[in-house]
């Protein structure tokens, strides 16, 4: 089975795989002649390259044919998580449950293990990726200022980003920039990556005293945080906000 939501035109198209139904990202590609189905597992998604004039409806029946090869994916990712009203996503590592209200102010609030917000239901995903996007944005420039300051380093700008091959990344000159989803991950996990970012404006390279700096720097077990980040990583970047 596939289909598209009807009343609201912007979500994905879907194919189910099993009793699962996962969104598909359509291509119409001027150089293709036939259909071609990639999964992309660092996003949990399906994508479906066709021919610039092929028809979506029978590009999608003949993808959702594929049942075997589909459902070999699913031991490669997760389910993606659409978040909105009710859905539940991790927040420095702990789970919290949207909890919409209309009646409550457009602003994302966290209070206990909830995030409260009202205002219009079908921005509600959008609305909790931006206060995400700007949490992880001055927690990141908190913690990389205070990390460089105790080895009497110098940082430059600090940005975030979306990236899916690298959580961190440092300039020649001194500029940092993180994933926005490591605010998602537990406070030590993100930390550690925070240190290892800080580390690289002494040494650009991945040589011993790089890691003996970011052992100094990082107040926990840095093995500990990069194991976390190969096993759980990737299911960071399930979660869509429409």
């Amino acid at each position: 089975m596939f289909g598209a939501s009807s009343d609201r035109p912007a979500d994905p198209p879907q194919i189910w795989i099993g009793d699962d139904a996962w969104p598909v990202r359509l291509v119409h590609h001027a150089r293709a002649q036939r259909y071609r189905l990639v999964f992309d597992a660092a996003r949990s998604e399906l994508r479906l390259t066709l021919p610039r004039r092929g028809n979506s409806a029978k590009a999608l029946k003949w993808a959702a044919a594929q049942q075997d090869w589909l459902a070999a994916q699913l031991d490669k990712a997760v389910l993606p998580v659409l978040v909105g009203a009710g859905s539940e996503l991790p927040l420095r590592g702990l789970v919290h449950r949207v909890d919409w209200n209309p009646a409550r102010p457009r602003a994302v609030r966290a209070e206990g293990d909830m995030l409260l917000l009202g205002g219009p239901a079908d921005t509600v995903g959008r609305r909790i990726e931006r206060w995400l996007k700007a949490e992880a944005l001055a927690l990141m420039a908190c913690e990389s200022r205070e990390i460089a300051a105790r080895a009497g380093l110098a940082v430059g700008r600090v940005g975030v980003g979306d990236p899916r091959s690298r959580w961190g990344s440092c300039t020649a000159t001194g500029d940092l920039r993180y994933s926005w989803r490591l605010i998602l991950a537990p406070d030590h996990v993100r930390r550690a990556t925070v240190a290892h970012e800080v580390a690289h404006l002494r040494h650009m390279d991945h040589g011993p005293a790089f890691h003996a700096l970011v052992d100094e720097l990082h107040e926990g077990d840095v093995g500990a945080a990069r194991a976390w980040l190969r096993r759980e990583g990737r299911g960071l970047h399930r979660y869509r906000f429409g």
